[in-house]
């Protein structure tokens, strides 16, 4: 129960069952007294039927007498006793007060007729009945109890009977007196157990106020508020305690405000770097990150590393996510961390990106209890790094070919190799060609630098797809009909509108597929160009497709097609009709730059499908 966890509930229980004792100790002494001391009712009917004899004795020798009565009635209600008498005929003969009230009693309310002719017959009878009155003209029912005794009345003559003498008294039996006791006992009780408790709970906050102050100032302690103290008024050893406490407060204040200081001065160096640092516990369970930190480890334990693919970074999604504990990439480097007490550098792949990271072990005593862990996001140095090695390397391998051609073709004319005019025209041509190529790469170039650096200038303005594919269809039909493939062009009835386009740039965007389309489709086949209208994203979109009966891509070369100075044709040699490679890396950020995507679908032996996607939205909508 709660009152018995409490000082103050088991202090008034203890003074509340010592009351309790007593009170019950007492009753039982009490109602022995009140057993042994107060008459029974049947003592008090047989005294008073002695006392009725010698009143009716004194009545019959003093019948003319009224006065007599009246006397006798007067020494009767000091005993709270009063006598009347009635004749044969049930006729009262005297008259009378009762106590002062002006309550008449009659035979009938102690007696009936049949009773009181025993008594005419020279018996001598008693009852006890609720007594009713004459209150106000109105018979009502009396809360007192009364002893009445009838006795003949004699005549002193002839000694006949005469009449009867009606003796009664209130009764004062022992079980009225014990219920008043026992009511008057029970009100005592309640009141002494009222004060009891009052004064038990005033005494008792002497004590238990001082204890509650110091709980709740613990209390408050507990959840951070260091400042809180309890005031002292007393000098015995409560108030000591309380002077204790508060002491123990003010160290501990000053403690954890030095220790709060320390804190927020790491947590904002933590915040404060871009970097990622992470701290682990011996299990691998994290103990301390900056927000970087938060982000990373969430982000890798979202993900599940599948076991036998986990060399070659494959990844699956996982409903199970642990953010505490260390995540998969990270494993083996802690284990060996934790195992040789060694710092390690090092860096890790996850999915598209690169970090590089360094853990260093963390000691207690002599024992490593944990490790920090400080990462960062290299992929960009990692990708620019990467693509100037490639850089260098394609160009290199792109300017080669011109360059070894163009120094070779004039040597052969400054040497006079060619001793005809026709001769010296044929190397001039080829000069004029691969200055033409490297023209062309050097355009490139600077196009895809633009693009990919966002500086690129786009005129967009309202155009319609039909007439723009037919212009290109018309374009390219004088080579088609020279290579001998047949180019059609497919267009939907309806009219087709880009709202938001710059028509120069599509046109790029055309050439360059088509290009590509009509390099690698043998002769007798054929390139077919579609539009359409598609959903893409939930809205409205124009479809453009150039499909080709080419020899087709790899499945293993597709997903980087569209990557500088990537061909599919290794072997393919470079000649004046060789592209660049760059054609299909500016065809991507191009449709980009329209907010639309480009996609590939290719089957080896049975041609390719490029795929472009632009939205049709109207930027007034």
């Amino acid at each position: 129960m709660f009152i018995l966890k409490s000082v103050v509930g088991k202090l008034w229980l203890t003074i509340i069952g010592l009351v309790a004792v007593i009170l019950v100790v007492l009753g039982l002494f009490l109602s022995q007294y009140i057993e042994t001391s107060f008459p029974k009712s049947q003592d008090q009917t047989e005294n008073l039927h002695r006392v009725a004899i010698k009143v009716a004795s004194g009545i019959s020798n003093h019948m003319e007498e009224d006065r007599y009565i009246t006397l006798v009635n007067d020494l009767l209600s000091a005993q709270e006793a009063t006598v009347f008498i009635i004749n044969t005929d049930y006729k009262q003969l005297n008259t009378f007060r009762d106590n002062g009230n002006l309550n008449d009693m009659h035979y009938d309310d102690f007696f009936t007729k049949q009773s009181l002719q025993s008594v005419f017959s020279g018996e001598s009878i008693d009852n006890q009945i609720a007594g009713t009155g004459t209150i106000g003209g109105k018979k009502q029912q009396t809360n007192n109890l009364y002893s009445a005794v009838a006795v003949p009345l004699m005549d002193s003559i002839q000694q006949n009977i005469i009449g009867a003498v009606i003796l009664y008294q209130s009764t004062q039996s022992v079980e009225v007196t014990q219920a008043y006791v026992k009511r008057v006992f029970a009100y005592v009780g309640v009141i002494g157990f009222l004060m009891t408790t009052f004064f038990t709970f005033f005494l008792s906050t002497k004590i238990t106020q001082p204890l509650l102050r110091l709980k709740k100032a613990a209390d408050l302690i507990s959840h951070g508020e260091y400042g809180t103290r309890v005031p002292v008024a007393s000098t015995d050893e409560i108030g000591e305690l309380g002077r204790t406490f508060n002491r123990m407060g003010e160290e501990l204040s000053d403690t954890i405000k030095a220790l709060s200081h320390e804190k927020e001065h790491l947590s904002s160096v933590l915040r404060s770097m871009t970097d990622a640092v992470v701290t682990f516990d011996a299990d691998g369970n994290v103990i301390l990150t900056n927000p970087q930190g938060n982000k990373i480890i969430t982000e890798w334990n979202e993900i599940q590393w599948n076991d036998d693919l986990k060399s070659e970074g494959s990844i699956v999604t996982s409903m199970e996510i642990q953010d505490s504990k260390i995540p998969e990439p990270m494993r083996m480097l802690f284990d060996d961390v934790i195992s040789g007490a060694h710092e390690i550098s090092s860096k890790l792949h996850v999915q598209n990106e690169v970090w590089s990271v360094v853990m260093a072990p963390l000691y207690s005593r002599d024992a490593v209890r944990g490790v920090v862990a400080v990462l960062r996001d290299v992929t960009e140095e990692f990708r620019l790094d990467k693509l100037r090695k490639d850089f260098v390397a394609n160009v290199s391998h792109e300017l080669r070919t011109p360059l070894s051609m163009l120094q070779g073709y004039s040597e052969a004319l400054l040497d006079d190799i060619a001793g005809t005019p026709e001769e010296r025209q044929e190397l001039a041509q080829v000069i004029h060609d691969e200055s033409l190529r490297m023209g062309r790469l050097v355009r490139d170039l600077l196009d895809l630098a633009r693009m990919e650096t966002g500086n690129i200038e786009l005129h967009f303005r309202p155009m319609e797809v039909g007439s723009f594919m037919k212009r290109i269809h018309r374009k390219f039909a004088v080579l088609s009909k020279d290579q001998n493939i047949s180019l059609t062009c497919e267009l939907p009835d309806q009219e087709l509108i880009l709202h938001e386009a710059d028509e120069d740039r599509l046109e790029q965007v055309m050439t360059n597929l088509l290009d590509n389309a009509f390099r690698h489709t043998p002769r007798d086949a054929a390139i077919e160009m579609r539009a359409e209208t598609i959903q893409f994203k939930g809205e409205k979109a124009a479809l453009i497709e150039i499909s080709d009966q080419g020899y087709g891509i790899a499945a293993s070369d597709l997903p980087y097609i569209f990557e500088r100075f990537y061909k599919a044709d290794k072997a393919r040699t470079r000649g004046t009709s060789g592209g660049t490679g760059l054609g299909l890396s500016i065809v991507r950020n191009l449709v980009e730059a329209h907010q639309g995507t480009v996609q590939v679908k290719s089957t080896v032996g049975q041609g390719t499908t490029f795929s472009v996607i632009l939205p049709l939205k109207d930027p007034k909508m």
